[in-house]
């Protein structure tokens, strides 16, 4: 992928003060898929064009494992994932750092001056109707044209690809025109090399600051950039809107707390009351409860594993494993695994977590499920929680007889789930005590329950 930068203003070679990369040189940038270079075309005081092209190391590519198995495997196939539009996004923050950021030693009166600037990129995917790239780019005045490429130049009637060169106009600041781009372009391609993570909110809303919220396309603008997660989109959205500024003027006592998060908060006081000092979250999704345990001193060895690799990984990243010293790195451990299978890795634990994970499992296979935690892993806590049936009727959009999620295979009512815990404790030879969580509703008691198993 190239990105060309052009100016006439004068004189055009300030725009090498606002990129901070000389004009006379060919400079390169390490990332972890290559090297991103610079370099510029032409620079004179009546027209400069800056140049950032990308060279991605195809062995890089591949020993980058954030990009699932699914990515990866591409690599073998075609050349396409070459232009993944995340890598430009990258490569734009790192090479032009100081210029996105509005910063300028030389002549800081520049980052507020428009300027009149062309931007050429070729190779750029767009996994969505063309018709989004004026969608995206007209409200904020850019002049626009774009050429869709063939599938193949010998084969015309294959049709056009999802890759377009584009190019855009206007006079504008430096730093704005870089963080329309940093947005756009990763709003146009839903894929991505890395993980999307919370982190990516705080990224968002920077880079879309004094703009973003009055866009005609930002609730699909917000969506797409953050992959279509809904739980991060729904956070971003009342972010934008103020929510989040209006709850921090709240005593925390008013504050709304999510029903996730009530769930993770029980269990993590229920095992703190266990006095366990290790625990293992089983289905630990993306690390959440890893989370509030890691925080507590009193869990001198952390677990969690998950059949997925891909929510591994997300764990992985939000703990900052990568980052994290020896010794934390030593106190925490991920690694995929089954309830359903015989893992030696399951025992030596004083405590496990299993919070939202039974109703995944087919009902038959609960039985194997009861016989690897209670009777093979045997901890002397189990803290389990999972949805209460009965309180379905609560929800208005959900039909009589679904289930909250499409991945749940069952969900017990409040008297199944006792006979069940009943049915475990005895045979298993532990103790259970059952809690609602959430707010109780007549009739139909809590969202969801939770019991802790202590051994007898």
């Amino acid at each position: 992928m190239i990105l060309e930068i052009t100016t006439t203003h004068k004189p055009a070679t300030d725009l090498g003060f606002l990129l901070h990369k000389h004009p006379d040189k060919l400079q390169t940038i390490d990332l972890s898929i290559g090297n991103a270079h610079i370099f510029y075309p032409v620079a004179d005081n009546e027209i400069c064009t800056a140049c950032l092209t990308l060279d991605i190391n195809p062995v890089d590519l591949v020993r980058n494992k954030k990009g699932g198995n699914a990515f990866l495997q591409q690599h073998y196939v075609n050349d396409r994932p070459y232009t993944v539009n995340s890598f430009l996004s990258t490569a734009i923050v790192k090479a032009f750092g100081s210029a996105i950021n509005g910063t300028c030693q030389t002549k800081p009166e520049l980052t507020q001056t428009p300027i009149p600037l062309t931007v050429e990129i070729s190779s750029l995917k767009v996994d969505a109707d063309f018709s989004y790239i004026n969608r995206l780019f007209e409200p904020l005045g850019y002049r626009i044209s774009y050429e869709p490429l063939q599938l193949d130049s010998q084969f015309t009637s294959w049709g056009t690809s999802n890759y377009v060169n584009l190019q855009i106009e206007k006079t504008i600041t430096l730093k704005d025109l870089l963080s329309h781009l940093y947005v756009f372009i990763l709003s146009l391609d839903n894929e991505r090399h890395y993980w999307v993570t919370k982190n990516d909110i705080d990224v968002l809303l920077r880079r879309g600051e004094s703009w973003l919220e009055n866009h005609p396309e930002k609730e699909w603008i917000i969506k797409r950039y953050l992959k279509n997660l809904k739980t991060y989109t729904n956070e971003a959205l009342l972010r934008l809107a103020g929510d989040e500024l209006l709850n921090e003027e709240q005593p925390q006592s008013k504050r709304k707390i999510s029903l996730h998060q009530t769930r993770l908060n029980k269990a993590f006081e229920l095992l703190k009351n266990s006095k366990a000092e290790s625990v293992l979250d089983i289905g630990c999704g993306e690390g959440k409860l890893l989370k509030l345990l890691i925080k507590e001193g009193q869990f001198k060895k952390i677990a969690g594993t998950d059949v997925s690799f891909s929510e591994l990984q997300r764990a992985k990243d939000n703990l900052y494993l990568n980052e994290a010293s020896p010794a934390m790195r030593e106190r925490i451990n991920l690694f995929q695994s089954s309830i359903t299978y015989k893992d030696e890795r399951l025992k030596g634990f004083d405590a496990i977590a299993m919070v939202e994970v039974i109703e995944h499992l087919d009902l038959e296979r609960v039985s194997a499920m009861e016989k690897v935690v209670f009777g093979f892993a045997t901890p002397h806590t189990v803290v389990l929680s999972t949805p209460n049936a009965e309180y379905n009727a609560v929800f208005e959009k959900l039909e009589e007889g679904s289930f909250r999620h499409e991945d749940h295979r069952f969900e017990f009512k409040r008297n199944e789930f006792a006979e069940w815990c009943e049915k475990v404790s005895s045979h298993f030879e532990y103790e259970v005590e059952i809690y609602p969580v959430g707010d109780e509703e007549a009739n139909v008691g809590a969202p969801s329950q939770m019991a802790v198993f202590k051994k007898k």
